[in-house]
């Protein structure tokens, strides 16, 4: 431990790991464990014995599905890391991982290097600006290769990758990495780093290599463009330097690797992290909805961020990361969403399923609060006398449905009581009565999602439920509009009056819905504009077709006329709910369903078979790669046509294929499908 820093906070990294499911974010985030001293014994995946997937279910499926947060330290840094969810069912939990990180870790498969849902999960930190570092993982496999992931992540992410270490032996033969800074080489014969000479085999190789990175750093970074021109190389100072800047700028990837399970490269890649990722000072102050700043002060006033919810056998969990001020064990903090004041019971230092208890959290920590009974994903925590809104993460909107009932009656309540305690952990699941069959509907992001939802029921609750098949959520849109639309609005009831006069132009648009007025002369003021605009976003909450909400529209108010005493917001907010509503009847309107791409991976001999079932379930194949001896199938599949894929998938390759899906948005559907529900 050598570090002594003036602000303790330059000591502390908050950071995620990212990637796409089976590329090794669990055993990297075991093995900083065990690296760390924060366990003793190496937890694996296949064995079900890792820290961060503890829940029954992620031992049970071998996947991360709920973000774990843990804490450990290296080298005089504290690491608040959460191991994130790589299923793209799951990806609502990505997205609210990355709204309190400030940096990440992104781990690549080196054999398959960007899938599809990298892809996914490093748009959403490029949407948050999360500065990150790369790790290439499972060089040990057959057909592991550094430069074709790096190539691919160049290529697919569109960014700069800087490449600081050369591998030592290929495949099974992997034994180290050579730090191309320092010029070092590190090996692992067992559990222990040690660092010698690059080998002699190796040596013109890793000086074409450094100065293929010294170039690229020069190229990007000013300071270290005037050290290069002035003396043609960089010294190991002002590379670190330029490459901290590049990854918290966002102009450039430090590229680590390694192999995760067998311990290979797991210290420089915490050495990376505290070197390039920011700390909690390192990042703009954080902004309330209103413009008002916080700094990243213990001193200022409270500000915190609630992102996560976790109802546990001896309490409910919020956890929360601490912009600014301080929250003491005992202390009373404002709830800014819920209106109301919350006392903290006590403050937990997390670690996967086990705590530490503290008597305070300072600006930059991540911990879990015990005691709130409001606060809900996205809630903001502040001082009670400066009280201020954060934005919250955003909630994916459900794209499938099941309808779910307990199978004895008297069990009833205890179901609602269960639903409503899952929507509330995680905000991507709706649920719902439906007005016209009476059945309650759980939503969410995929089969697998509502999957595991409906099980985690079952196993906490002890509910026999059943469960109807899924069902994806549609969507309208305008096909061919109409122009010149007129709707009077009256209505004389005694005393006050009710009348609008609106006429409209609806038209199809790319995607959402826009509205805009072209009334001349004041024929329609202002504020009448606003509430018709209102009215009609109302309307699009139901359309024509099936009662499905409605989107890819533009309306255009083209005229209007008022009433000197009649005339209101109500009125003209009714006048353009109803008269959408008419103009939509008149439309030509096309009933649209949500999309998939989906990635399969089969042997060669079983290409036809899963190629001539794609086409049966209305896939569009786009392409197809081939890999080491198996096929890469990338297709576009309407989501309803997935259901119950996988065990087809597994019987048409003998257990042998396997796929991945993320959605592309939506597509129109075939003409038997728009019905009236």
């Amino acid at each position: 431990m050598r570090t002594n820093h003036l602000n303790p906070l330059a000591a502390v990294r908050n950071l995620g790991i990212l990637a796409h499911v089976d590329a090794g974010k669990t055993t990297v985030t075991e093995r900083i464990l065990f690296a760390t001293g924060t366990t003793h014994k190496r937890g694996e995946v296949h064995d079900g014995t890792t820290v961060t997937d503890f829940d029954p279910q992620e031992r049970d499926r071998g996947i991360t599905i709920f973000a774990a947060a843990v804490s450990c330290a290296w080298d005089g840094h504290r690491i608040n890391l959460i191991d994130t969810p790589g299923h793209v069912d799951f990806a609502d939990e990505v997205e609210r991982s990355l709204r309190v990180l400030d940096g990440a870790v992104a781990v690549f498969d080196a054999v398959a290097g960007v899938e599809p849902q990298s892809e996914s999960v490093w748009r959403q930190a490029d949407r948050h600006g999360v500065p990150r570092i790369a790790f290439v993982n499972k060089l040990d496999r057959a057909g592991a290769d550094l430069d074709t992931a790096v190539e691919s992540i160049r290529r697919r992410l569109h960014t700069a990758p800087l490449v600081v270490q050369l591998p030592i032996g290929r495949e099974d033969g992997f034994t180290g990495v050579v730090d191309l800074l320092r010029m070092r080489a590190l090996t692992w014969p067992d559990d222990t780093m040690t660092e010698g000479p690059v080998p002699d085999d190796l040596r013109e190789e890793a000086f074409r290599r450094r100065r293929t990175l010294e170039e690229a750093v020069a190229e990007r970074h000013p300071a270290a463009l005037e050290e290069f021109c002035d003396r043609e190389t960089l010294s190991a100072d002002t590379l670190t330097a330029a490459l901290r800047d590049l990854t918290r700028s966002g102009d450039g990837v430090v590229v680590l690797c390694g192999s995760a399970y067998r311990n290979r490269g797991i210290e420089p890649l915490l050495d990376a992290v505290v070197a390039y990722l920011p700390s909690p000072l390192d990042v703009p102050a954080v902004r309330g909805e209103q413009g008002e700043e916080r700094p990243c002060d213990p001193a200022a006033p409270l500000a915190a961020l609630a992102f996560k919810v976790n109802a546990t056998p001896t309490g409910r969990l919020t956890y929360v990361r601490v912009y600014s001020g301080t929250i003491e064990k005992g202390a009373t903090v404002w709830d800014a969403g819920a209106r109301r004041t919350e006392r903290v019971g006590r403050i937990l230092r997390v670690r996967a399923d086990r705590h530490a208890p503290l008597e305070r959290a300072v600006a930059g920590d991540i911990v879990a609060l015990v005691g709130l009974k409001s606060a809900r994903a996205g809630s903001t925590l502040c001082a009670p006398d400066a009280p201020l809104v954060l934005e919250p993460p955003s909630a994916a909107e459900p794209v499938v449905s099941v309808a779910v009932e307990p199978q004895r009656s008297v069990d009833t309540d205890r179901l609602a009581s269960a639903l409503a305690r899952l929507a509330e952990e995680d905000p991507s699941l709706v649920v719902r009565t439906d007005a016209e069959t009476g059945q309650t509907l759980l939503s969410g992001m995929g089969e697998l999602h509502l999957e595991v939802a409906v099980e985690k029921v079952r196993r906490e609750q002890g509910l026999a439920l059943t469960v109807g098949r899924p069902r994806v959520s549609h969507r309208e849109t305008v096909g061919r509009g109409v122009s010149g639309l007129v709707f009077r609005h009256v209505k004389q009831d005694g005393g006050a009056g009710q009348f609008a006069h609106v006429v409209l132009d609806v038209e199809p648009a790319e995607e959402g819905f826009a509205f805009r007025s072209a009334v001349v002369g004041g024929r329609v003021p202002q504020e009448y504009v606003r509430a018709v605009e209102a009215g009609c976003r109302d309307a699009l909450a139901e359309g024509p077709l099936g009662g499905h909400p409605v989107t890819g529209l533009r309306v255009t108010l083209t005229d209007g006329a008022t009433h000197v005493k009649d005339s209101s917001d109500t009125a003209f907010r009714t006048a353009g709910r109803l008269g959408l509503r008419e103009a939509l009847r008149a439309c030509a309107m096309v009933l649209l369903e949500p999309v998939v791409e989906v990635t399969v991976t089969v042997p060669e001999d079983a290409v036809g078979a899963v190629l001539g079932d794609l086409a049966a379930r209305r896939g569009r194949v786009s392409g197809s790669v081939a890999r080491g001896g198996s096929a890469v199938l990338t297709a576009t599949v309407p989501l309803a046509e997935l259901f119950g894929y996988a065990t087809r998938l597994r019987s048409r390759t003998q257990g042998r294929g396997t796929f991945t899906a993320r959605p592309t948005g939506y597509a129109p559907a075939p003409a038997e499908a728009a019905v009236r529900r």
